[in-house]
């Protein structure tokens, strides 16, 4: 087994089309066919079912791309490794945020990053999970809510931070020093869908406490619910950080209480993945960020 027929496999994968991955390893169709069959020979199982001109993996296949992703991963962080003995600040950082306000918090640090290091090149990626893209060596770091409940993730807590109701200065509730959760659930809800994970808290809170929040709309977009909610469609229940990043007058945020509704932030990576200069570079800066917005956490 070589890691030219690794390479070839994994890009077969990726692909799920014997020519499309031929064009972008740069080789024959034919050429490919014959590393991945001789690959199957020498395992003595099939890697992929043929249907047609549609290919899927098998079972085997799967536990080859999961294990050659992390050989592969290894070999990433060997080099990097080396390179920073040899004083080199470059390479690739891959970092991973749940979509909304932590992609966003995240994303508005990459020009200070940059500033520091300049040859490296690093890619955001809004994805929901976060354990799994770890876990296969997709990402360096993440920006997540804790706790993780993985032995193979550890974690930075970074802040806790609380919810509020949010709606327009003429809404109801509007002078009101607190409001209960449940008297949210009486009044027409704009939220985000059921898999954004502020939804899924409060969803959350609904199932302990015996009831159900049936929001009037549902948006996958921040500024779009701004706008909704600023439209006096409804109020909605949003996190501090996404109440600092998009500051209005014409908003109020009240509290909720019995209960209240909180989360912590953090940083999450895998145990055995090697933090380089860069991925540390990242954290501290993301640390030190977080202490110039938020004095208190």
């Amino acid at each position: 087994m070589e890691f030219r027929q690794l390479d070839y496999f994994l890009t077969t994968c990726e692909e799920l089309h014997f020519t499309r991955a031929a064009v972008k390893l740069g080789i024959t169709q034919p050429t490919l066919s014959h590393q991945i069959k001789s690959l199957e020979d020498e395992l003595g199982v099939p890697l992929f079912d043929r249907i047609g001109k549609k290919i899927a993996l098998t079972e085997a296949g799967m536990i080859l791309y999961e294990q050659s992703k992390l050989a592969f991963g290894n070999l990433s962080s060997a080099k990097e490794q080396i390179q920073e003995l040899q004083q080199i600040e470059r390479g690739k950082l891959s970092i991973g945020a749940l979509p909304g306000e932590l992609n966003q918090l995240v994303s508005n640090l990459l020009i200070d990053f940059h500033r520091g290091y300049p040859f490296v090149q690093i890619k955001i990626l809004g994805v929901e999970d976060i354990v799994s893209r770890l876990l296969q060596n997709e990402l360096d770091l993440a920006v997540t809510i804790l706790p993780v409940d993985d032995e193979r993730i550890l974690t930075i807590p970074l802040y806790r931070e609380q919810f509020f109701f949010v709606a327009t200065t003429s809404h109801p509730f509007a002078l009101r020093s607190a409001i209960d959760f449940e008297e949210i659930l009486s009044v027409p809800i704009v939220t985000f869908p059921e898999t954004h994970r502020c939804r899924q808290l409060v969803d959350s809170t609904c199932s302990s406490a015996g009831l159900r929040l049936q929001p009037l709309i549902e948006t996958t977009t921040i500024e779009s619910l701004f706008g909704l909610v600023r439209s006096g469609a409804g109020g909605s229940v949003l996190s501090k950080t996404l109440l600092d990043m998009y500051p209005s007058d014409e908003l109020v945020h009240i509290p909720i209480q019995n209960p209240g509704l909180s989360r912590e932030v953090g940083i999450a990576y895998h145990r055995d993945k090697y933090m380089g200069k860069a991925s540390r570079g990242f954290i501290d800066l993301v640390q030190a960020h977080v202490k110039a917005i938020k004095p208190n956490t």
